[in-house]
């Protein structure tokens, strides 16, 4: 049963390794046309409104409409009972997301730069100069989404790293009861504090899913490991 042993070996190390790179931007991309557009921010005559979610009523105070198409290069779920979350009294922020778009998304070598999401930031990295100068900042967001919508916030769930999203709702600050208020940035161009885009969602889309090999081969060599394993339990008992 040499052959098995092998099989085991080399399927656990290939699950480790693609487990490791499942998240990586992947090189060659199918971009959605609409991508190729920065995003569509119009002034809005929305009227402050209220929306109820896990037993606390929220403020939502509309300042422009917003239509935003981008390829997620990063993101973080919010667990709504976190301790931040908890004594901020915000449990409709479910998700920050960054995203980049035009130049980015078409030419810049974003698999050279690394992205990661902090508490409420994005942050983009690389030592590669040319694929740094190759990257325009001012075409990548770093979205807080709201949505009161359980179809909205369970479709969430579903993205992955390099898929592209469609976003449509209201640029809108937001407060609760024992809360704080959140603002939103109304353009691409600022940096720091108050600089992400606050997002009440009336829509979500995934206009195209990411096709990860990695992930790919992340499932197959766990599905290797688990018939070799099977293999290795089921067969007879030979004392040496």
């Amino acid at each position: 049963m040499r052959v098995n042993n092998v099989l085991i070996a080399v399927s656990f190390v290939w699950l480790i390794v693609s487990f490791w790179n499942r998240n990586d931007l992947p090189r060659n991309v199918d971009y959605a046309p609409e991508i190729a557009h920065d995003p569509k921010q119009t002034a809005t005559q929305k009227r402050p409104f209220r929306v109820s979610f896990n037993d606390v009523e929220y403020l939502i105070e509309p300042e422009y409409e917003y239509d935003l198409t981008g390829m997620i290069v990063s993101y973080r779920h919010h667990d709504n009972n976190s301790r931040m979350h908890r004594l901020a009294n915000d449990h409709l922020n479910m998700l920050d997301v960054c995203v980049v778009w035009g130049d980015n998304a078409a030419g810049a070598q974003l698999h050279k730069i690394e992205f990661w999401n902090g508490i409420f930031t994005c942050n983009a990295f690389t030592r590669d100069m040319q694929a740094w100068e190759s990257f325009d900042m001012n075409q990548l967001s770093n979205n807080h989404l709201l949505s009161d919508d359980e179809y909205i916030r369970d479709r969430v769930t579903d993205i992955q790293i390099g898929d592209q999203i469609r976003v449509r709702g209201y640029l809108a600050s937001y407060s609760s009861p024992q809360g704080g208020k959140r603002g939103t940035s109304t353009t691409r161009t600022d940096t720091g504090d108050g600089a992400c885009e606050t997002l009440f969602i009336e829509r979500f889309e995934i206009v195209r899913h990411v096709t990860s090999y990695w992930r790919i081969s992340m499932v197959a060599s766990l599905i290797a490991l688990l018939i070799g394993l099977a293999i290795h339990f089921k067969r007879p008992y030979r004392p040496y």
